[in-house]
């Protein structure tokens, strides 16, 4: 498929287009084999094994309706023939519905959320219900995570149109504008006070800072919100600012000041699909156009800096067509994630503190041999989404 996103790539390095068209295609053939037909819904996560007999292979381990909701999200862009290949004979929209058929059993807000998310983007018949399952879940004044909280606003933007939402957008909207300290562009890890131990408070994923830039931004594109623009453009752009040299997402951040607590792991979907989604998302909404850094990041997929060779190839490839995956990250290892917790407890006092002798001790050289459906869900988002859909 040829979309604005890709045709951009396409013309600026055709490397990249060849990679991302590699991605989308290994998508495709992944996400089938993630399908559970008898519970009509996907796996959590697909892990590699080794057989007694040195056979490599995968185990499929539990199910997610979350990762569900997502693969809905970004399958609802392929033609409709590829779409049911995915969802066990069904269109993205009609595997939606079977989804607003269990909201009634679902109690996590992030999951509702995505699924009106979803039901909004597929017009489904039954969006209304779906969004009064997301306000019964999400009660007044109580915190939230930041990440659900932000696929709230984005569920409530896409619905605009199709149901009347205008009066719970601004309570979504202002729930994430206000979360951030003062001074800071960068969102916490949620909303309020009270989900968060406080010794870590300060500490914000990668996660926590695109699904809000991308919700405001999307809020944005479909009614005029500079406020919410320029808070997106803000966060985008510190996140940016911060990108490593090999074109890394780093995982933890101090939401208070902007910096890096830590850099380890490395996602791949951060990679080749979240980072894009939401960069994409803005510049089309009017910000920054970040079309550089996202060159940078999808770039890592094949190169993996951590782990290259001495002629600069991955000792390992992320990128996996013979098993359906790309491994989940690479990491450092360390037992019990004692460099994140070290420093997080440290910049909790000292924001600026790094620990340096830690990245000695502990270098990011393990690779996590797992993938999971919402890694494929968001790469077809990110590059077979857009204004031209």
């Amino acid at each position: 498929m040829t979309t604005k996103r890709l045709a951009a790539l396409a013309h600026e390095d055709p490397a990249l287009h060849a990679l991302a068209e590699r991605l989308l295609a290994l998508a495709e053939t992944g996400l089938p084999a993630m399908y559970l037909p008898g519970e009509q819904t996907f796996v959590f996560t697909r892990v590699g094994k080794v057989s007694p007999d040195g056979t490599r292979g995968l185990e499929q381990r539990g199910t997610s309706t979350r990762y569900a909701a997502i693969t809905a999200l970004g399958a609802r862009f392929l033609p409709e023939e590829r779409q049911r290949a995915l969802f066990g004979g069904r269109t993205a929209e009609e595997f939606t519905g079977l989804l607003v058929q269990r909201l009634p059993g679902v109690v996590n807000l992030g999951d509702a959320a995505l699924i009106a998310w979803a039901a909004a983007e597929t017009g489904h018949a039954k969006l209304s219900d779906a969004l009064d399952r997301v306000a019964a879940l999400d009660l007044p004044g109580r915190p939230q995570y930041t990440v659900e909280a932000a696929w709230v606003l984005s569920a409530l933007a896409a619905a605009r149109g199709a149901v009347d939402v205008e009066d719970r957008i601004p309570a979504a909207r202002d729930r994430l504008l206000a979360a951030r300290a003062a001074d800071s562009p960068l969102f916490p890890h949620a909303t309020g006070e009270g989900l968060v131990p406080g010794y870590r408070s300060h500490v914000a994923c990668f996660a926590d800072q695109t699904y809000p830039l991308q919700a405001l931004a999307r809020l944005h594109a479909g009614g005029e919100d500079p406020q919410a623009l320029a808070a997106a453009d803000a966060c985008a752009a510190r996140i940016c600012a911060l990108q490593g040299d090999g074109g890394q997402w780093w995982w933890h951040y101090d939401a208070r000041h902007g910096t890096v607590v830590e850099g380890f792991p490395v996602y791949s979907v951060h990679q080749h699909a979240m980072a894009p989604t939401a960069l994409f998302d803005l510049a089309e909404a009017g910000g920054t156009d970040f079309g550089t850094e996202i060159c940078r990041g999808l770039r890592w997929m094949t190169e993996v800096p951590e782990i290259a060779g001495p002629t600069g190839t991955p000792r390992e490839p992320m990128i996996r067509e013979e098993l359906g995956v790309t491994w989940r990250k690479v990491h450092r290892g360390d037992p019990k994630k004692a460099v994140r917790a070290a420093r997080g407890l440290t910049t909790r006092v000292a924001p600026r503190a790094r620990l340096a002798p830690l990245d000695g001790i502990f270098r990011p050289l393990a690779v996590d041999r797992e993938c999971r459906p919402y890694e494929f869900g968001w790469m077809l988002f990110a590059w077979l989404g857009g204004p031209h859909r």
